[in-house]
């Protein structure tokens, strides 16, 4: 009993300790004025309207929403038929992929970035400034979560079985791969894809230092917004929260239905 109530007290802790933030910055971009009062003195969504008629927040989200989804566009492209090959015809190449998808995580963003900085600013591809240098820069960013999830995934399957009854049917590789392996990894390649999304929507340190303001994103238009209204700035912040939530939530569901 005690080692139970034990355990509550921590999760309730914990639980305070995550939601109290998260309910003061919405109590915030949803007061009309709080400075020296406990409470706020009146409650408005005025906030929310100036954001949501804002061309230019307009403009970063919708670049935002374009970069994410050209990025997890050609990580599908790639890893895909990649993870395929690799545990259907090269089984034992899995382990030096997984060395492979862990590069990314030894190399700073920072450092990083100033590599590309240096190769791509002039030269026959001067792609500093513009977003195709983000494309490239987001997929080796989704490669670790997308890779090991659709591993994975292919592992739960026979694939040997299922390809061979292709075979059997008349198929050939491409076919039967589009019909019926493709077609078993649709809900983990979506959950792993919301959740590349959502962490993709949140990358600042790429997109300041390759692009910054010549096309701005969402993160990038967060930060130029330090010297302004702090009211303004919690509804952005509560926005983008909300959104990373659903995406989150479609994420955790799709996986579970697909176990």
């Amino acid at each position: 009993m005690r080692a139970d109530r034990f355990h509550r007290c921590v999760v309730v802790l914990l639980s305070l300790l995550l939601t109290v933030p998260i309910m003061a910055t919405l109590l915030y971009s949803l007061s009309q004025r709080w400075e020296a009062t406990i409470l706020p003195e009146g409650l408005t969504l005025a906030w929310y309207g100036q954001l949501w008629h804002d061309e230019r927040f307009q403009a970063a989200f919708s670049h935002s929403l374009l970069i994410c989804a050209g990025s997890l566009l050609l990580s599908t492209l790639i890893i895909v038929p990649a993870a395929f090959v690799v545990c259907y015809r090269f089984p034992r190449l899995d382990r030096w992929m997984n060395v492979l998808i862990l590069i990314p995580f030894s190399m700073p963003p920072v450092v990083a970035s100033v590599g590309l900085l240096e190769l791509f600013a002039a030269g026959p591809l001067p792609l500093v400034g513009t977003p195709w240098i983000l494309l490239g820069s987001y997929f080796t960013i989704v490669l670790p979560f997308m890779y090991r999830a659709l591993a994975d995934n292919l592992r739960a399957l026979d694939i040997v079985g299922l390809m061979d009854a292709a075979y059997l049917l008349g198929a050939s590789t491409p076919r039967a791969f589009l019909l019926v392996i493709l077609p078993n990894l649709r809900k983990g390649l979506m959950a792993s894809l919301f959740l590349s999304f959502s962490f993709l929507l949140g990358e600042f340190v790429f997109a300041n230092m390759l692009v910054g303001a010549r096309y701005e994103t969402l993160q990038v238009y967060l930060y130029s917004l330090n010297a302004g209204s702090g009211h303004f700035t919690s509804a952005l912040v509560m926005s983008y929260f909300l959104f990373t939530l659903v995406l989150t939530w479609l994420a955790t569901r799709l996986s579970r239905s697909n176990k």
